[in-house]
């Protein structure tokens, strides 16, 4: 067969339940359309029956986005366009041939079906929804501590809260304790109405979010009563051991070298600990280095500490954040090529 007729070829996919069907193909087949429009397919369906036509590379991958989110509902758990989305990155990050990038080579090839990185919390099964996603869930189970570094929506802060959620639920710890600096790195909070928690709260408002979103409101309220769960700004940090814990800190960009070292230096026996920031969205007066990038620079490579990268392509909330992101990392390239 010449190339042309090659290019021309269509792909027949058979699946041997139907009852999976109506879930993988969406209500009116909109996962299927969304299936099109990400990669420049087109996909029809009759009975148990998938046709693809596209170029040969869109077709591979198509299937197999198809075949990874056929064996996740037979996995027992949910399509929604939030796995569309992430099979297809997944599979776009394999290349044409299967190859993986650097998060598939260590990990095997991760997709959104993969047991490996399924995550039970109090609420559902959380899935990882980018390679990278994937391989920073792999390094919060390996190492004491890890850093996630990139910008807004790429899940640093959630995945992070999922995995001491579940570490929790399971007995490996005994508490969570999440931290951010508040307001600024000063943590000047004065001049806000209420007492310090009233003061407080709202900074720390995300950290709340994930919690509920992993567990019922009556849980969350209970273990914070109890001290299971403890969120306070880093100054609350100072003079503890945080043994038998997972800690979390958010927004780390915005700490102090002095602030960093003080907290990197609470973790304590069975514990673990996650550093969450955008080096690029640092908020301290100018002049004032970063604790997250001097400690960067001091422990990068250093046994037991793991270092998540991620990028515009991880962002995995609206794709309008994804755009926004790359037009303000644009801007920035601009500015620096013409000063």
């Amino acid at each position: 067969m010449d190339d042309k007729n090659r290019e021309t070829e269509t792909l027949v996919i058979d699946f041997e339940d139907s009852a999976y069907l109506p879930e993988l193909f969406g209500d009116h087949d909109r996962h299927l359309a969304r299936i099109e429009q990400k990669l420049g397919v087109s996909v029809s369906s009759r009975g148990t029956r998938v046709v693809v036509n596209g170029d040969p590379s869109s077709r591979q991958t198509t299937e197999t986005v198809l075949r990874d989110l056929y064996r996740r509902l037979e996995g027992g758990l949910e399509v929604t366009e939030g796995e569309v989305d992430a099979a297809v990155r997944m599979a776009e990050a394999l290349g044409p041939t299967g190859a993986s990038g650097e998060a598939g080579d260590a990990l095997g090839s991760p997709s959104v079906s993969d047991p490996r990185f399924q995550i039970r919390t109090y609420r559902r099964v959380i899935t990882p929804r980018s390679p990278t996603q994937a391989k920073y869930i792999d390094q919060m189970r390996k190492n004491a501590m890890v850093y996630a570094l990139g910008p807004a929506g790429t899940g640093k802060t959630y995945l992070a809260v999922v995995v001491a959620v579940s570490m929790l639920a399971e007995g490996l710890i005994d508490r969570i304790i999440l931290s951010r600096p508040a307001v600024e790195a000063g943590e000047r909070l004065g001049f806000l109405p209420g007492d310090m928690r009233e003061k407080v709260d709202p900074y720390l408002r995300p950290l709340y979010d994930a919690l509920y979103d992993m567990m019922p409101g009556d849980q969350v309220a209970k273990r914070l009563g109890n001290g299971e769960i403890e969120v306070a700004p880093i100054a609350f940090m100072r003079g503890r051991t945080l043994s038998s814990s997972f800690v979390i800190l958010d927004e780390a960009q915005n700490t102090t070298p002095v602030q960093m070292k003080m907290f990197l230096t609470r973790l304590g026996d069975n514990s673990r600990m996650v550093v969450t920031g955008d080096p690029s969205q640092i908020d301290l007066p100018r002049g004032v280095q970063s604790g997250l990038t001097d400690s960067l620079d001091i422990l990068e490579g250093v046994k037991d500490i793991g270092v998540t990268r991620f990028t515009d392509a991880d962002v995995v909330r609206h794709s309008l954040v994804a755009r926004i992101v790359q037009a303000y990392d644009r801007r920035d390239r601009d500015r620096k090529s013409k000063a």
